[in-house]
């Protein structure tokens, strides 16, 4: 395995941004309101943070806390000034109050996002069945997402490790709705990097560990920039490892 980890992170704003940036971030996570879990910023912070950085941005498009889609139309109107400001990436995901994902509103979404690559997050950690989930969004007449952020459990990766390497091997094995990438976030920590990275994961997400002052501090460069050499690290050790003993 020799293919550099993605390591994203969540900005609130521009010194956010800059500072993952400067840490080493291949991509941003966009979002305003932790208090809720993540909910969408304004055009206008788009644009400042934008105009900040050159890392690609995922935008969140989530109106309430929890995974209902809410007003939906107004939601829409909202992705779809994102994209007239520039947005060219996405995060959104909702369920059904029976577990199962609220296609109607995912769908809306996507065609306002009009091909736009976009993440499922974690509404798939809290899906009546994760597998099912997949496999509706795969068949989606419009395109389905090119990732889930997922810990693999609601409760995160401590508890969820074990789910997450079973659906990265039926990744490797190309099993229909498995296309999209895993990009491993939710109570994430440098001690699981290892073995996650052993099993071929290889795009992890972090919000709170950017942040070792909390969440009402600016991302610290020094903290990201941990994670991309924890990621770097094991990189290389995979790469020596996959380098053939010479003979004699």
């Amino acid at each position: 395995m020799s293919k550099r980890a993605l390591l994203e992170v969540i900005a609130l704003g521009p010194q956010d941004a800059v500072a993952a940036q400067e840490g080493g971030a291949d991509r941003l996570e966009l979002v305003t309101d932790m208090a809720a879990d993540g909910l969408t910023p304004t055009t206008a912070t788009f644009a400042a943070i934008r105009a900040a950085v050159d890392l690609p941005l995922r935008v969140m498009l989530r109106s309430a806390d929890g995974f209902a889609a809410g007003d939906l139309p107004a939601l829409c109107g909202r992705a779809a000034a994102l994209r007239e400001a520039g947005a060219e990436e996405f995060v959104l995901g909702f369920l059904a109050p029976d577990g199962r994902p609220d296609l109607a509103a995912v769908t809306a979404l996507a065609d306002v996002i009009d091909g736009c690559p976009w993440t499922f997050h974690r509404a798939i950690d809290r899906a009546a069945d994760r597998d099912a989930l997949r496999k509706e969004l795969a068949d989606m007449a419009s395109a389905g997402p090119d990732t889930y952020l997922t810990a693999g459990d609601p409760r995160g990766v401590a508890a969820g490790r074990t789910v997450l390497v079973a659906e990265q091997a039926r990744t490797a094995a190309g099993e229909p709705g498995y296309a999209p990438r895993i990009l491993v976030g939710g109570g994430l920590g440098l001690d699981h990097v290892p073995a996650l990275r052993a099993a071929g994961l290889d795009a992890f997400h972090i919000g709170g560990a950017a942040r070792p002052d909390g969440w009402s501090a600016p991302v610290d460069a020094a903290a990201v920039r941990r994670w991309r050499e924890a990621l770097d690290q094991e990189e290389a050790l995979d790469q020596e490892a996959e380098r053939p003993v010479p003979l004699g």
